[in-house]
């Protein structure tokens, strides 16, 4: 017979309720539980955007290395220059080198692909026409302007009139139905960035989308709703 729950032991009832809040939110998880082994952990490439550098993905790094990723599964890669004076074509070419790069290093046939702002453009240029997306697992795009931003009309260099809304650039990388393969894609976007104007011109047809209320741009990185979905969905379990 079940014993109700006011006859409970103020602990064994606090436990109780905390284990239903947790199944009841989708949060149950063993207590203790240990990071999986590394051999699990996709190696993991961070692609930033204009005007940003490696360290943008501090916080996102640092989180992936609590979650189990060795340190040698993870590289940020620096583009050069970043700030918009070469097209995207180019940032594409390092993007692609340092990917080959990581999976050199590690051993590993496809990698996961972590991208913000133009850094998902750069890589959906490397995965659909640089022959990239057989090399990519999952790829999670953060705040990437894919459909062109209002905010690019304020300069003039070659990377950021390709950001434009309607350029040749962007109706060339849009122009296919099915752009990924059998790459898992993901787009996290905030409906506040100032930055993509309009801000769901980063959403992106067909795949996994996630909305997060961050205030500004730059703050979808070390958001830690952002953070934490973007470990969880690159440590999930391949799909069947």
């Amino acid at each position: 017979m079940c014993t109700p729950l006011h006859d409970r032991p103020p602990r064994a009832r606090r436990a109780l309720v905390l284990a239903l809040l947790a199944i009841v939110t989708g949060c149950a998880s063993a207590p203790g539980a240990k990071p999986t082994p590394a051999a699990e952990h996709v190696p993991v490439l961070f692609v930033h955007g204009t005007d940003d550098t490696p360290g943008a993905f501090f916080a996102m790094v640092d989180a992936f290395e609590q979650a189990g990723w060795p340190k040698e599964h993870l590289y940020a890669v620096r583009l050069h220059p970043n700030n918009g004076q070469l097209p995207i074509e180019v940032m594409a070419y390092q993007v692609r080198r340092a990917a080959e790069g990581l999976r050199k290093r590690t051993g590993a046939e496809r990698v996961d692909v972590v991208a913000f702002s133009q850094g998902a453009l750069s890589t959906r240029y490397w995965m659909q026409e640089l022959g990239g997306q057989p090399r990519v697992r999952r790829f999670v795009s953060v705040s990437g302007p894919h459909h062109g931003t209002r905010a690019a009309y304020l300069r003039v260099d070659p990377a950021l009139v390709q950001m434009r809304p309607d350029s040749t650039f962007l109706r060339e990388l849009n122009r296919r139905e099915n752009p990924f393969g059998d790459t898992e894609v993901f787009s996290f976007w905030s409906p506040l960035d100032s930055t993509v104007i309009p801000a769901d011109s980063s959403r992106l047809p067909g795949v996994t989308e996630r909305t997060f209320f961050v205030p500004a741009h730059q703050l979808m990185l070390s958001a830690p709703a952002v953070i934490s979905a973007t470990v969880e969905v690159l440590a999930q379990a391949p799909r069947q």
